[in-house]
């Protein structure tokens, strides 16, 4: 009885810890500094045999010699400070930065058409600081000349660049790619017909789901991780697991489709809440509750939007928007199976029977979660 009511009042206080910090995110939200990399968007067009290359980029990652491959977080690179002093600085006085960098930079961008195609800058737009904590998206256009009676081009995207979405206009079916640094594109003919079919489109983007999840999405991890530990037994956690992905998959697919607006500033903070939470709850409930299905269901909601962010920062393929977004969720699921699969081969398959898992696994497991997820929440809303 007396176990009983001491679970009751962790519970309420629990409750009205997370209600407080609900109101902090209200209020402070817009504060946040986002560091998380982001894919480069490169549009470009063929005309008169000339190509055109329109690049929207985080310029300032790029000018702090960053090295963005597999990178999701800048501040875990020795660069972290100088790419903050960039971001900061007016647009006059990082142009100059930005001409040196490209210059350079250029040496190792390779766009074949029959032989090499020369690049030069013609333009450089970058945006007004505004508020220097969120990343700004400046542009650099690019134009070289296409030898007479080419078909195709293939275009190699810099080592050390990062991801960038490939986007063919100006015809129709046009090819519609993703590279990491390093990769080059197949041949992409300029008149056009290069859309992927269906199946392409599917397969395309299911590594960029699950590479979301491993290893960039660690605050997806932790939140799985903080269902895993509620309970040794299975059934428990494919409950959670269930509604957890039906929800993020309802706000995916509405967040994609541009039916809800999707807001970082709050959205990320709330994502670190809800770590905290099941994290800080497992702590004192030692079963799954009917009420906590509904909650990570709501959290649930709240990470698809995360998954949203992302998934409009690499935008999808007009002609095959559907495929590429099913395989997108696939991707994250695959990548949370692999979470659960990986914990449960770790830790509950050896110790998950032993009558001091709880105390001795689960409850410390927690409290750690619960501690990254606290910090990732004041570094989201105040630093």
């Amino acid at each position: 009885m007396k176990g009983s009511l001491a679970v009751r009042r962790g519970m309420t206080w629990l409750r009205a810890l997370f209600a407080l910090l609900f109101c902090v995110v209200a209020i402070g939200g817009a504060s946040v500094r986002a560091h998380e990399v982001t894919p480069a968007i490169a549009d470009f067009t063929v005309t008169d045999r000339q190509l055109t290359l329109k690049l929207r980029l985080n310029i300032e990652a790029f000018v702090a010699g960053i090295n963005l491959d597999g990178l999701s977080d800048t501040n875990q690179t020795p660069q972290a400070a100088d790419y903050d002093e960039l971001r900061a600085l007016e647009a006059q006085e990082l142009e100059p930065m930005v001409t040196l960098f490209a210059e350079e930079w250029l040496e190792t961008f390779r766009v074949q058409a029959g032989g090499p195609v020369v690049l030069v800058v013609t333009r450089i737009t970058i945006p007004d600081v505004g508020d220097a904590s969120l990343p700004r998206a400046s542009f650099l256009e690019l134009t070289g000349d296409v030898p007479a009676g080419t078909g195709s081009l293939r275009i190699t995207w810099p080592a050390g660049s990062g991801g960038v979405v490939l986007r063919q206009n100006g015809v129709e079916e046009p090819y519609t790619g993703y590279l990491q640094g390093g990769e080059t594109s197949p041949p992409i003919p300029l008149r056009g017909g290069a859309a992927k079919a269906p199946v392409e489109a599917f397969m395309e983007y299911i590594p960029v789901g699950f590479t979301h999840i491993l290893p960039k999405g660690l605050d997806h991890i932790l939140f799985v991780l903080g269902l895993f530990f509620l309970s040794p037994r299975v059934k428990p956690l494919l409950l959670q697991v269930s509604l957890f992905t039906v929800a993020h998959t309802i706000t995916l697919a509405l967040g994609a489709l541009g039916m809800v607006d999707v807001y970082p500033a709050i959205v990320e903070p709330l994502i670190a809440l809800s770590i905290v939470f099941v994290a800080v709850e497992n702590i004192f409930a030692r079963k799954l509750h009917a009420w906590r299905s509904f909650v990570i269901f709501g959290f649930g909601l709240l990470h698809g939007l995360g998954f949203a962010t992302v998934l409009g920062e690499f935008g999808l393929p007009p002609s095959q928007f559907l495929p590429a977004l099913i395989g997108f969720n696939v991707g994250v699921e695959l990548g949370q199976l692999a979470v659960i699969a990986a914990a449960y081969l770790g830790v509950r398959l050896w110790f998950g029977r032993h009558p001091k898992y709880r105390g001795r696994v689960a409850i410390p497991a927690s409290v750690t979660i619960a501690m990254i997820g606290s910090y990732w929440f004041v570094e989201r809303v105040f630093l």
